[in-house]
């Protein structure tokens, strides 16, 4: 019996009575948790078959389940949540899962959570805040046209003549630095990125703290600074960044850009059972940031949270009118 079918069984509900199709009959605990009626009559089924673990309430519909080889779904996290488990024995049971999945022997291949090397910011990098020289001031003009806050993140300015019009912004992992981005304040700067990441980076995931219920994803770091949310720094997810994004123990909440590389996002979060936020901004609207620029931070959060959206079918329909 897996480690997490025997956590799943140290914290059932004590009153427990088998079936002869072999569920286990007890108290549901999700009912509650989802507006329903609390369950008095032992309507929650628990069963480990073949090494699935399935759970399923008759009162009010919940289902969670797992088997070797998936990683732990979100429900799967809920459910452990409402039957008393703690963050961190969910957090530690969701990356050996994970691990495991990962490390696949004989003649096949082995993938490895990402690891990051410590480097050094671009030449003659100062903090921001910390530098007199007037050749910065265009770069708090873009802060404050972006509707950024100067103490979103840490950023910086260098009189390099390469970096001195990007404003740049550190990339951190476990509060150590191991990237880059700086991104022109020009109009007609070009590349409009010049980023050093090294491979499987996630942006601001130091700051997902795990007591939060939502991890809203998008594209550029600068969204994720608007939402305080996490940035892949493009439309697509490798598997070293597919690893990190799981390992948060939440839901996760897709915020694709209003073009083509937005369905490679979707069709990563449709992969792997996350949740899609379209809301219905208007037309001139293409992301995140435009968004914050239109209506303000706080209705942009909130309306991503009221629009996030996890049945498939309904995020396949909604990508028709979301992609200009």
């Amino acid at each position: 019996m897996s480690t997490l079918s025997d956590l799943i069984w140290a914290h059932l509900p004590p009153k427990r009575k088998q079936t002869p199709s072999g569920w286990w009959a007890v108290m549901a605990v999700c009912c509650q948790h989802r507006g329903h009626v609390q369950d008095r009559r032992g309507r929650g089924g628990y069963i480990v078959e073949r090494d699935v673990v399935s759970y399923s309430c008759f009162n009010c519909g919940f289902k969670a389940s797992w088997q070797p080889g998936r990683n732990m779904t979100y429900k799967m996290r809920q459910l452990l949540g409402w039957l008393g488990v703690s963050d961190d024995t969910i957090t530690k049971v969701a990356i050996d899962i994970l691990r495991s999945n990962a490390n696949v022997t004989g003649n096949s291949y082995s993938i490895q959570f990402p690891t990051f090397n410590e480097i050094e910011l671009p030449p003659k990098s100062v903090p921001l805040t910390k530098t007199n020289d007037e050749k910065s001031i265009p770069l708090l003009e873009y802060i404050l046209d972006r509707q950024l806050d100067i103490n979103d993140t840490t950023f910086y300015f260098s009189s390099d003549l390469k970096w001195r019009t990007r404003l740049i912004i550190p990339f951190y992992y476990q509060r150590q630095l191991v990237g880059y981005t700086g991104r022109t304040v020009r109009p007609d700067g070009k590349p409009k990125y010049l980023t050093s990441s090294q491979p499987g980076y996630v942006y601001n995931l130091d700051n997902q703290h795990f007591g939060r219920e939502f991890g809203i994803v998008c594209e550029g770091p600068i969204d994720a600074l608007h939402v305080d949310g996490i940035s892949v720094l493009g439309a697509d997810i490798s598997e070293g960044q597919l690893m990190l994004l799981n390992s948060l123990q939440r839901e996760l909440v897709i915020v694709p850009d209003r073009d083509k590389a937005g369905l490679t996002l979707v069709e990563h979060a449709l992969e792997n059972n996350w949740s899609v936020s379209m809301p219905p901004w208007d037309s001139d609207v293409n992301d995140i940031g435009d968004a914050v620029n239109k209506y303000g931070r706080a209705l942009t959060l909130y309306s991503i949270v009221k629009y996030k959206e996890s049945n498939q079918l309904k995020i396949k329909l909604g990508m028709k009118k979301w992609i200009k």
